[in-house]
């Protein structure tokens, strides 16, 4: 049998194996239920990982180069005001988009729940912090994150799995102008190992996480996957899943038709499914699932199936110290603050903020491509390289005077849902196999770029009183990025005409199909969603084993 076909008696199809889909996976086959797995994307080994890493720190591959993003297989479309950069966001692989994250792990706060109630903003989601406080402290344990508790953070029953990474050197000069501004940083919990975790070194400072950690002691979801297979499941990758489809009736999934690299076209049947591929390919698989009995895809009838999608957008403010910074040697900010996620200015908008530690050009960007000499190579000019002074410790100084004296920090607020920022397919793009592409539409409203505007307003006061020079918006209110966050498209609810999932996050319509995502999010909170994510998957778990009992 090919080690790409269905497998038999199938009690649960997973589409997906990042955090949602290896989490799940793995509670699942411990519990000695028979799970199968398809992933799109192929197996990235750890061995791998050092030529990543080269790659990330060379100029001339891109970003998407790390991870083997972008093609016809990755098209997409984009429109709304805000262009988008999907392929920057994610990652088609066994692990999913943990294999490149940053793995910051804050938790939603209550009041994210409650924000109708509250505010009369969004929706409240129909489940509330305490139904996930119990699964939050699960997920922090199988990732393993190091942290320390601090009264702006949401509450918490025990301590972190690790303890806190040290503030770096940087974090110390920003803390000093923001102590006297009356703003108190802490530490940013991170499922990064800072001591030996769960067989997993500790961190050894490559500098690299984002995109790429070569020593494995950044979690990402193929450990979970390691342990799934331990424990019996299966995973297939190089499967993508191309629809579902439901039986006679349109109320129950019977199969996930999925494509392998030989050219076959495969049906993997099983007792439940869970789509688990991430927020943009969820919304774009129930799309294409679409039916007579289901003409506007899969548990779309409500209509709000791919609306209401939620970003975290953000800014960047750089300055100059006339000392150096020691940027670069961690690679991951070390210190952060919550105080302003509190709605302590009324409902206007929550933000976090958070200390860089990777400001200005790397080392090594400059002297491959920014120094005189490289310039002078790159002309062809090689006998006034061979003649100048430029070499050795010229050059040395060169770099160290451009890239040891940047500070930057990094600001990013909540999203309001808004119906018309959406996922859809555009069916003029295909990819490789034929199917339409996800669009991403996407708009920054006027809330979020006032809140913005706020932020960068707190940011220049505390370079002003670090007493820098160079104060720069590099990314501002008008123009800011995305922190690759992708809420929204499936959102929870009690009300099959408002919402696509149940609190469990069963679909309305089908009654053994689940959707594992952040897609799920109903507002959007300021903290980053993948433990977010994870607690809701274990949650999920625990009621997919109480069923199939």
């Amino acid at each position: 049998m090919s080690s790409r076909e269905p497998s038999a008696d199938a009690d649960v199809c997973i589409v997906g194996s990042g955090p949602a889909g290896a989490i799940l996976a793995d509670a699942l086959a411990q519990r000695g239920w028979n799970v199968v797995v398809l992933e799109a994307g192929r197996r990235f080994e750890l061995d791998e990982r050092l030529g990543q890493m080269e790659m990330e720190l060379r100029p001339e591959y891109g970003r998407g180069a790390v991870w083997e993003m972008g093609g016809p297989r990755d098209a997409f479309v984009s429109s709304g005001t805000h262009r988008y950069y999907l392929n920057e966001s994610r990652v088609k692989g066994v692990g999913g988009s943990t294999l490149h994250w940053g793995a910051l792990t804050p938790r939603l706060h209550p009041e994210d729940f409650e924000m109708r109630s509250r505010h009369g903003l969004g929706r409240d989601w129909p489940i509330g912090y305490d139904d996930l406080a119990p699964y939050y402290l699960e997920a922090e344990r199988e990732m393993g994150v190091s942290g320390a508790p601090h009264q702006f953070a949401a509450p918490r029953d025990e301590p972190y799995p690790q303890p806190a990474f040290p503030p770096s050197y940087s974090d110390g000069l920003i803390e000093e102008a923001c102590a006297a501004l009356g703003i108190e940083t802490h530490s940013a919990p991170r499922a990064i190992n800072i001591e030996p975790y769960n067989d997993r070194g500790e961190c050894i400072g490559f500098g690299t996480c984002d995109p790429v950690c070569p020593s494995g002691a950044k979690y990402d979801a193929s450990i979970h996957v390691e342990s799934a297979e331990e424990a019996g499941a299966r995973i297939i990758d190089r499967a993508p899943v191309r629809r579902l489809v439901h039986d006679e009736g349109g109320e129950r999934i019977v199969e996930a038709v999925y494509s392998t690299p030989d050219g076959r076209t495969h049906r993997q049947r099983a007792t439940y499914f869970v789509a688990a591929c991430g927020a943009v390919e969820t919304i774009r698989l129930l799309l294409l699932s679409a039916s007579p009995r289901h003409p506007d895809g899969l548990a779309n009838g409500s209509g709000t199936l791919g609306r209401y999608f939620m970003e975290h957008p953000g800014i960047t403010v750089t300055a100059t110290l006339d000392e150096p910074t020691r940027q670069h040697l961690i690679g991951y900010s070390t210190r952060i603050t919550e105080q302003f996620y509190e709605y302590d200015e009324g409902p206007r908008g929550t933000f976090v903020i958070e200390l860089s530690n990777t400001a200005g050009p790397r080392p090594t960007e400059l002297a491959l491509d920014q120094s005189p000499v490289s310039g002078r190579l790159a002309r062809g000019d090689v006998e006034s390289v061979l003649a100048g002074d430029d070499w050795g410790n010229a050059l040395h100084e060169d770099v160290a005077e451009r890239s040891t004296r940047k500070l930057s920090i990094n600001a990013w607020t909540e999203q309001l849902p808004v119906s018309a920022n959406r996922i859809g397919i555009d069916r003029s793009t295909t990819d490789t196999h034929g199917n339409p592409v996800p669009e991403v539409t996407y708009s920054i409203d006027d809330r979020t770029r006032a809140c913005l505007g706020r932020v960068e307003d707190r940011i220049h006061d505390i370079f002003e009183e670090l007493g820098a020079v160079d104060i720069t918006t590099e990314s501002g209110p008008d123009s800011p990025w995305t922190a690759k966050h992708h809420m929204g498209g499936t959102r929870m609810g009690t009300e099959p005409s408002e919402s696509v999932v149940d609190p469990t996050l069963l679909t309305h319509e089908l009654s053994n199909l689940y959707v594992s995502s952040s897609s799920a999010f109903v507002t959007s909170g300021a903290a980053n969603p993948t433990l977010t994510i994870a607690a809701l998957t274990r949650r999920l778990a625990d009621d997919l084993h109480e069923r199939l009992s």
